[in-house]
């Protein structure tokens, strides 16, 4: 089959600090795709798979780039859920090199063990590429997947394309590879206006999942933070000071537009969106101490959901919109609580730790929350489980690690961390392994994983 990527690029400047509205986002296939089968290993093992430099079918300077960017990054993209074994690199070059995915020589990959083998070639396409791809099942010589890409002139675009289509096919999960991430910077090295102290701006940031292709979406020279991704994927919500007290802005980064939800006295900040996008939760001073707010999707329609003389911070929703986790003192010392989404009904306390913020409640198939736990001098990364009360460690005193982020199919955590010197935002895997930095010029903090 082949899938069309739209190419459309809005170049709209923006009022109201936004910068310029970015590309329109990559739509997943809309066509299923030619498969037959799935792949296993022997006795229960991860299949092992060969993945050959794509061929490109003409010898210009574009097309060979794009062959082989796309090999790149689709390698990263598929060993990033730990699915799939890969035949080491360094052995590739003892195998002829297919010249297009008629001529792919199974039987000398079969001789390195390899169960399937991903081939494809990448040919020009009017503006753009064609690419073609097939993972083919080594012992049968069959093609298990099957598929074409065209539309697009960025190669990344493709890689992630096949391969979020080749997990949910050959693994029946939803990868990442075409997820965002979004969060707050000072890489700009703007200072606020105005004020007393020498505070640096900061402004929110969003990239592809693995930290590339990072862009710039406020331009206020104040503080903004706390940034949330939409359900769509297609607006953040973040709290600004650019009015002076803290309220709640959502920018429509493809739209280039910006609304403004929150316009009450008091402090109005931490906006969480409901997993259906039609309401958003957040923490507002509005009627003297801070408490956990519900309102619509534009605003209107506020509801208080809680009620306690202590602080109450930092909420996140139920994967079935029917609770609300959040941050409260009212025991002494801020720990994760729980209450129904409509405000109704007696509010839980889950942890029992000696300092949580910032909690985060997993997507299905888990129902877990992340938070940051404070021991020692920093804070470390913990996830209980909601049913079992069962607390789980994943990060262990390397500097100060706060503000986790699931990723939309739940497998990984973003997080912020000071262990490379300045504040940086990680990813790792929900058991604490395979650890990486994805930001470096400046402090970057509070990321938020998109849908």
């Amino acid at each position: 089959m082949t899938h069309s990527l739209p190419l459309s690029l809005l170049a709209a400047t923006l009022a109201l600090g936004l910068v310029s509205a970015a590309q329109a986002p990559q739509t997943p296939p809309t066509q299923p795709s030619d498969v037959t089968f799935s792949i296993s290993g022997d006795s229960g093992a991860a299949p092992k798979f060969a993945l050959p430099a794509f061929v490109p079918l003409s010898n210009d300077a574009d097309t060979v780039a794009a062959a082989r960017l796309v090999t790149s990054v689709l390698w990263d993209d598929l060993n990033f859920e730990r699915e799939f074994s890969f035949i080491p690199r360094d052995v590739y070059a003892t195998i002829p090199a297919a010249k297009s995915l008629d001529d792919v020589p199974l039987d000398r990959w079969h001789e390195l063990n390899a169960d399937g083998v991903i081939a494809g070639t990448v040919q020009k396409s009017g503006t753009g590429f064609l690419i073609r791809v097939r993972l083919f099942d080594v012992k049968s010589r069959r093609a298990a997947f099957g598929s074409e890409y065209t539309g697009s002139s960025n190669a990344r675009v493709y890689a992630h394309a096949i391969s979020d289509e080749i997990f949910l096919k050959q693994r029946g999960f939803r990868g990442v590879a075409r997820t965002k991430l979004t969060f707050q910077s000072d890489r700009d090295g703007e200072r606020l206006a105005g004020t007393v102290e020498n505070r640096n701006v900061r402004e929110i940031y969003f990239s592809d999942y693995d930290g590339e292709s990072q862009r710039r979406v406020t331009a206020t020279r104040t503080l903004n933070g706390f940034p949330a991704w939409s359900p769509d994927a297609r607006s953040i919500a973040y709290t600004s000071w650019r009015r002076g007290q803290p309220q709640i802005f959502v920018s429509h980064i493809y739209e280039g537009t910006l609304d403004e939800l929150t316009k009450a006295p008091g402090e109005n900040w931490l906006p969480a969106w409901s997993p259906d996008g039609t309401r958003f939760a957040f923490a507002s001073t509005r009627d003297g101490n801070s408490e956990i707010y519900v309102a619509s999707r534009d605003g209107s329609n506020v509801r208080r959901i809680t009620n306690n003389p202590a602080i109450d911070i930092s909420p996140t929703w139920s994967p079935n919109g029917t609770e609300i986790a959040f941050t409260s003192d009212r025991s002494g010392s801020p720990q994760i609580y729980t209450v129904s989404a409509d405000g109704l009904g007696s509010v839980q306390r889950l942890t029992s730790e000696s300092y949580c913020d910032r909690p985060t409640w997993s997507p299905p198939p888990f129902n877990e929350i992340a938070f940051a736990s404070r021991n020692g001098p920093g804070f470390d990364i913990k996830v209980i489980d909601v049913s079992t009360r069962q607390v789980k460690q994943l990060t262990f005193g390397e500097a100060t690690n706060e503000s986790p982020s699931f990723a939309p199919n739940g497998r990984h955590l973003a997080f912020t961390s000071t262990r490379s010197g300045k504040s940086q935002i990680f990813v790792m895997a929900r058991d604490g392994k395979d650890l990486k930095q994805l930001t470096r010029a400046g402090n970057n903090t509070q990321p938020s994983w998109s849908n």
